[in-house]
């Protein structure tokens, strides 16, 4: 008896790894059904929606032995997305579908008892991997849109098991679906609705124009979270292959709405009671947490210090990386991290340490024990430290400031394209991910600045790193300057960035 083959896929991080599901009936057996090639259980119970999936559509499984093997046998199998492969080598093997075209394709998606298919996660990079291998896709018909983004393969997105059977006999032909772009009706918060906070919007157009990261420290209603919303506004929209990069994340994330692609940079905002899993990605079947879904975008962390700690230096990795490592017993998944820290806390508990009509009844005390809680070498890592002054009454009276977002970005714009000409050679995309000789090429300082940053150094006691940092910082401020070396002024604005003198 021959043996019936439909490809699909396995993930692992982002990557989609091929797998054959070679489906045979054999003889004898009393209707024996297995699935074999080291399967979870939501693999496992296939077996029961495929069974009614099928007769849900008038066919009934021979009463022999079927075995279905997904190779390579040692590679872990998990999710509900085997449904329909195995339900397609099934019909393939019993004669009811062709089983040399059905070889021609990659099929994901789940079955419910009605023999309707249910969208899954995962799409585009299963799309990109068919691509790769010159294969076509069967998909849910409600993936279609995020699948057509592979572009140039085949596609059958369909609403369930019978339109496939239709499709491929040719009774009802499927059109092919249309690649789509998310509404980007929502309006972006403007700079202008920031009064006052002249320093911190300073400090955080610096950030934005190099990718550099950034915490804000200040009393409770100040703007941090205002200031915060405004990043993303602040950055270039993402270019074609960068927004593919995202979206493929998201896809195994299971937040592609209607498959539809933004180009608008991500920003994440986890609550402060995140889980390490949740936030650095893991879990039973190692989904990508929120640095992973930030890539390329603003992961921003309000009330920093009440984050637990061995959840807060975990970032420290994939902030140096720019990705995500998890480890198991198996297997090491990576996932895509090159995200913006944007950061905001209180000086203290109470937050109110610095404000003279609210003193802090614990001072200094209070301020301690709060800030203790972050560790060094993650605040080592923060390119850009600001204080955020309480604004004042005078300051709510005045009328919107004369520049906002629309302006502010322009500057953004112009200094991300002088990075992006300068590192184009090394395959970098800003300030902030420069590093070693190339650093030191791009960002040492005029004699004047030299000497500054020298003196401030062993003043300060910079880290190695926190030295680098700042060279980062100044390379970025001169950018913005449309300056081609780093001057004295770039260094001194940088140095006053780096990390605040009451945080110990």
């Amino acid at each position: 008896m021959t043996v019936a083959h439909v490809y699909t896929v396995a993930f692992q991080g982002i990557e989609a790894r091929e797998v054959d599901v070679q489906v045979h009936i054999g003889e004898g057996g009393g209707g024996v059904f297995n699935i074999v090639g080291l399967a979870d259980k939501a693999v496992a119970e296939s077996r029961e929606r495929v069974r009614a999936a099928l007769s849900a559509i008038g066919l009934a499984l021979p009463y022999q032995r079927l075995t279905v093997n997904l190779a390579p046998a040692d590679l872990p199998k998990e999710g509900s997305h085997y449904d329909l492969p195995i339900a397609l080598g099934l019909l393939a093997a019993m004669g009811v579908l062709p089983a040399s075209e059905i070889a021609g394709y990659v099929a994901l998606g789940e079955l419910s008892l009605d023999a309707q298919l249910t969208a899954v996660a995962g799409v585009l990079p299963a799309a990109l991997a068919a691509s790769e291998q010159e294969r076509g896709l069967i998909c849910p018909a409600a993936c279609g849109p995020e699948a057509a983004w592979a572009g140039g393969l085949d596609i059958i997105a369909a609403p369930s098991l019978i339109a496939i059977v239709n499709h491929m006999k040719g009774v009802q032909v499927l059109n092919p679906p249309e690649a789509k772009l998310a509404d980007q009706a929502n309006a972006i918060p403007d700079l202008k609705d920031v009064k006052g906070q002249e320093t911190a919007k300073r400090a955080l157009e610096v950030a934005a124009a190099g990718g550099h990261n950034m915490l804000m420290i200040g009393p409770p209603g100040a703007g941090k979270s205002m200031l915060a919303a405004r990043m993303p506004g602040l950055l270039p929209p993402l270019d074609a292959r960068e927004a593919l990069e995202i979206s493929m994340i998201q896809s195994l994330a299971g937040e592609l709405p209607g498959g539809a692609i933004s180009r608008r940079r991500p920003f994440r905002g986890p609550h402060h009671s995140a889980s390490m899993a949740a936030l650095v990605g893991g879990g039973l079947r190692v989904k990508p947490g929120e640095v992973s879904l930030a890539h390329l975008g603003v992961l921003f962390l309000d009330e920093l210090p009440e984050f637990q700690r061995a959840v807060l230096d975990s970032l420290r990795q994939p902030i140096e990386t720019g990705e995500a490592v998890v480890a198991r017993a198996n297997a090491h998944v990576r996932y895509p991290a090159r995200f913006q820290l944007v950061a905001a806390m209180n000086p203290c508990r109470c937050g109110y340490l610095s404000d003279p009509a609210q003193a802090c009844g614990r001072a200094p005390r209070c301020a301690q024990d709060y800030q203790a809680r972050l560790s060094g070498p993650l605040l080592d890592r923060i390119d850009i430290h600001v204080e955020v002054a309480g604004v004042s009454a005078q300051d709510l009276a005045l009328p919107p400031p004369a520049e906002g977002t629309a302006e502010v970005a322009a500057r953004v714009a112009r200094a991300r394209t002088t990075q992006r000409e300068r590192y184009a050679p090394h395959k970098l995309r800003s300030n902030a991910e420069a590093e070693g000789e190339l650093l030191d090429r791009v960002a040492t300082p005029e004699p004047a600045g030299a000497r500054l940053l020298a003196d401030a150094a062993e003043t300060m006691r910079l880290t190695a790193r926190g030295y680098h940092r700042v060279l980062r910082v100044a390379r970025t401020i001169a950018d913005l300057a449309g300056s081609e070396t780093v001057r004295r002024t770039d260094v001194a604005e940088a140095l006053s960035y780096r990390r605040l003198a009451h945080l110990h």
